[in-house]
């Protein structure tokens, strides 16, 4: 079976879902061949991915969030009309998506939370069997903790989750805890975590482990450090105005982001703070790592994604970067994450299962109805 990727670039998050997929997928025999991957005038594809991946790349202009003045609360107004502006440079780009696919020709197109995935699989109607994975779709699960207030956020959150899974014949929901599906179209799942960090060791050093997407919050950790100079702090950034290893305060190191770094000083820390972002979180929750959550401001699915995470039991929430409720979580109330690790048992096999039926139907489908006509972009 060849496989067709189509990833979100924002974040890390998608891209590691993406490459423990590609992982899942190789081992049972089939090829990841293209992976088609969002990028900006403000975001690179990282080296990680493109030394991890054996897919070939196709980097396509995709919109994304724009940030306040201080890099830390998304501007949902800015945002929609810039990339309302820019709605020709996405039509080229649909193209572009497209000759990729007229490429590889993949029996199976597998969407991770991409704006123009979603819009390609509604206006392209691709003949492969198409599959959109992100943890934004349980949303459509009875038991989703909305978070409460933010009505407009909510609406715009549901309405994202419709565009990125256009014309899709599978959602794949990951779930930091399992539940039941509650229809045919949507399967609730475990987290896609890589190899690298299912063989990790963890042991609990003296140091606290941080990542911020956005640099404006690296204020907030410089501050609370400035007052708590004895703790060991070590925090991931994305921000090249200074160098990698960047240390304002004795005991607190900026690291620029290193994919297998990340993963060994995850291993090690006591605990892990972070905006609400999924993958990094559920790394945390298989490693027995507390986490202080601080949702982005401005972005209602982090402030779900920590609504869900403290129901199963992840750690804490906070509005700042203060440590100090880490440290004192890590002390009082940590009780550890025995469940989530029995909700992983087997989740390589579940994967596969979902892909592989979608494909088998499509030949089924090809067998029964060997001539047919599907009006889309592809026909014009």
């Amino acid at each position: 079976m060849k496989v067709m990727f189509i990833v979100q670039g924002e974040g890390r998050g998608h891209m590691t879902q993406a490459l423990a997929l590609e992982q899942i997928l190789s081992k049972a025999g089939h090829t990841v061949s293209a992976t088609v991957i969002g990028t900006s005038n403000r975001r690179e594809i990282p080296a990680f991915f493109k030394q991890k991946t054996s897919a070939e790349l196709h980097p396509v202009k995709s919109p994304n969030f724009y940030y306040d003045k201080k890099s830390k609360s998304i501007n949902i107004w800015k945002s929609l009309l810039f990339n309302l502006v820019r709605i020709p440079v996405f039509i080229r780009q649909l193209n572009k998506i497209n000759r990729a696919k007229n490429s590889h020709q993949p029996d199976v197109i597998v969407n991770f939370y991409d704006v123009m995935g979603g819009w390609y699989f509604l206006l392209f109607r691709p003949k492969a069997k198409r599959i959109s994975i992100a943890h934004q779709y349980l949303a459509e699960h009875p038991e989703f903790p909305f978070a409460k207030g933010y009505s407009t956020q909510k609406w715009a959150y549901r309405i994202n989750n419709k565009i990125t899974s256009f014309n899709t014949h599978k959602k794949l929901a990951l779930s930091f805890r399992k539940l039941k599906s509650t229809n045919n179209k949507l399967s609730i799942v475990p987290p896609l975590l890589r190899s690298e960090v299912l063989k990790l060791s963890p042991e609990n050093e003296d140091y606290i482990l941080a990542y911020v997407v956005n640099k404006g919050y690296s204020d907030e950790i410089i501050k609370w450090h400035s007052r708590n100079k004895k703790i060991k702090l070590h925090c991931f950034w994305d921000n090249k105005e200074f160098p990698d290893e960047w240390s304002p305060n004795p005991n607190l190191t900026f690291h620029h982001i290193n994919d297998q770094k990340f993963l060994k000083l995850m291993s090690g820390c006591i605990g892990y703070a972070s905006t609400a972002g999924f993958e990094s979180i559920c790394e945390a929750m298989y490693l027995d790592k507390p986490v202080l959550m601080v949702p982005v401001k401005g972005q209602y699915e982090q402030a779900c994604n920590a609504e869900d995470a403290i129901l199963a039991n992840a750690g804490i929430k906070a509005r700042k970067f203060n440590i100090g409720l880490l440290l004192n979580y890590i002390t009082r109330k940590h009780q550890g994450n025995s469940d989530f690790r029995t909700w992983m048992e087997g989740y390589e096999q579940l994967f596969i299962q979902e892909i592989e039926q979608l494909e088998a139907e499509a030949h089924r489908l090809k067998k029964n109805n060997p001539i047919s006509f599907i009006p889309s972009f592809n026909n014009k």
